[in-house]
């Protein structure tokens, strides 16, 4: 047998007539005796020899994917103690053979992080003192930031850490978020966010499969959302974002008031002029079993869920600097001074056990993905506690109380769209395929100051006063709606534009904002989407696939907001 590199050097120098005796496997390296060699037999055994040289660097087999490796089995602590402790005793063992097996069958032979071995002991059950990357807030933004980081770079050695509190899950919006998926906007971003979400959850049972459990489901509910546009000026801006949807790949359609009673009799549409529906790509989808999908697979990743409170940063100074105190007459000033003279390289974090103190934990990034408490835990960094400079700009992010309505309308037809109204106040989405639906009206700026967010009780007045009239107002059927349950939940809403905070901040450049996602309801439909493009910032330096950088620190410095006409 002749290999390809053979039979160009046969051919480029001519040497037809001397078959392979010479050339096969059997014959190289052997010496002739008996035999005089002739000049192009020493070229050809020369020209032999390189090609065979040559021929050892071609592989002829598929390449070995290990990408696809997943983390070994996960003990739990109490769970089959002798396996779980010669699991632990053997793993570094696997793990190297592991490596070097793949190493050694790289056809690039690069130097990747799978080559060199652990330096540090497993600490899964063991309150850490380290991390590469420190999120605090683990619901789906903190969980999608960390599922993206490890996706990438699944090294062991790469350390994230995730400090979450379980006393704020109950009024979290990732527990209680209606999971809305809508591709509508005015912003291409969250156009292009949205998009990349429907894609990633219509795969979810692949990219969040761990080993060979089955796949996770979300119970994605496909069902268009209805605009209506009750003015001539709301009708000619949604015409404008309705070419912007169109330019980004949406499939959305515009209805007329004729278009209307036909598609959907049953709805009083005397006072729209335009309408809007998606016509695919937009549903709903059960947050909390997406983010318990995420989650469980963080764990093969080996992403440490640590249960803890943070309390304050960590902060170091350079040695030569001076005491500003000393130097500095002036109290503020000499604080201003001294926040800007020092970097954060850590958290205090207060486990959730009796009696516990606060333990540092130091990390390279720090992201506050806390939701609606975001605001607070940047103060403690300083941000925002200045009177001037870039300190004195706080993160405008607070916890604004909503209250939504579950209610029961069994005469209303199980066909009605999502419907979103009163200029994209008042929502109303199904639940199931049935009678039942979820309905919420976002309170203007006057009411919302009016409102005590503190107080999680349901003020009922709200469905019987605003919101009912206006559903039957637009659908007979609901005036025998009846309401089965109310709960309210806490928006992590950017009170400066009610855009999302994605990116560091301007002076601690280690600190980094994922959060603010709440008042459209989009920390379902958006966190996945600004995670991939936080981990691309993150390795690569620069936004890849969706542009994030104006959605940074820097417009509220600048004082230049993104407003979203469109809320869910």
């Amino acid at each position: 047998m002749q290999y390809p590199v053979q039979k160009d050097l046969i051919s480029r120098y001519n040497l037809r007539e001397i078959q392979a005796p010479i050339l096969s496997p059997a014959h190289r390296g052997v010496p002739v005796t008996g035999q005089i060699m002739s000049l192009a037999q020493q070229r050809l055994l020369r020209l032999s020899s390189i090609a065979s040289s040559s021929t050892r660097t071609l592989h002829f087999t598929a390449l070995r994917a290990w990408q696809g490796f997943e983390n070994e089995r996960h003990y739990e602590p109490g769970e089959d103690a002798l396996k779980r402790t010669w699991h632990g005793l053997t793993y570094d063992f696997r793990r190297w053979k592991r490596r070097y097996q793949e190493a050694r069958n790289d056809a690039f032979k690069r130097r990747h992080p799978i080559a060199h071995m652990k330096h540090s002991v497993m600490d899964h059950e063991v309150f850490p003192y380290r991390a590469e990357v420190l999120i605090i807030g683990g619901g789906l933004s903190g969980s999608s930031t960390a599922f993206w980081l490890k996706e990438r770079f699944r090294d062991e050695d790469f350390k994230v850490v995730v400090v979450e509190c379980n006393d704020k899950f109950p009024s979290s919006s990732s527990m209680l978020s209606t999971g809305s998926l809508a591709q509508q906007f005015s912003q291409p971003e969250h156009c292009e966010m949205s998009q990349f979400t429907a894609e990633f959850l219509r795969h979810s049972g692949k990219h969040l499969r761990v080993l060979d459990s089955e796949p996770p489901s979300v119970d994605l509910l496909p069902s268009g959302f209805l605009h209506l546009a009750t003015t001539e000026e709301s009708a000619n801006e949604m015409r404008e974002h309705w070419k912007l949807q169109l330019d980004k790949g949406a499939r959305v359609s515009l209805l007329t008031p004729p278009q209307l009673r036909e598609q959907f009799p049953f709805l009083n549409v005397d006072d729209v002029v335009l309408a809007s529906i998606g016509l695919e790509n937009e549903g709903s989808i059960d947050t909390w079993q997406l983010l318990g999908a995420i989650r469980e697979k963080n764990l093969t990743l080996g992403v440490q869920y640590v249960k803890g409170e943070v309390e304050g940063f960590e902060f170091e100074r350079s040695p030569t600097s001076p005491e500003v105190h000393s130097l500095i007459e002036d109290a503020d000033e000499a604080d201003e001074d001294k926040w800007k003279r020092q970097r954060v390289i850590g958290v205090h974090v207060r486990p959730q056990m009796t009696d516990a103190s606060a333990r540092p934990i130091r990390a390279h990034l720090i992201v506050n993905a806390a939701g609606a408490w975001a605001g607070k835990i940047a103060k403690m960094a300083g941000i925002g506690s200045a009177k001037s400079g870039m300190l004195a700009v706080p993160v405008p992010i607070e916890g604004r109380k909503r209250t939504r309505f579950v209610i029961y309308a069994p005469d209303v037809p199980v066909d009605m769209p999502f419907l979103v109204d009163m200029e994209g106040r008042l929502h109303c989405r199904q639940m199931d395929a049935g009678h039942t639906y979820v309905v919420d009206l976002i309170p203007t700026p006057e009411e919302d100051k009016a409102i005590d967010h503190s107080d999680p009780s349901v003020d009922y007045d709200i469905f019987y006063e605003k919101i009912w009239p206006q559903l039957v107002k637009r659908t007979e059927g609901f005036s025998t709606a009846k309401i089965k349950s109310a709960f309210t939940v806490l928006e992590d809403v950017n009170t400066f534009d009610s855009a999302p905070v994605i990116g560091e901040h301007p002076l601690y450049t280690n600190i980094h904002t994922m959060a603010g996602f709440g008042e459209s309801c989009r920390s379902a439909m958006h966190s996945i989407a600004a995670a991939r493009a936080y981990a691309e910032r993150v390795y690569d330096g620069a936004y890849h696939t969706i542009n994030l950088r104006r959605f940074d620190m820097r417009r509220i410095v600048k004082n230049d907001p993104i407003f979203e006409k469109y809320r869910y």
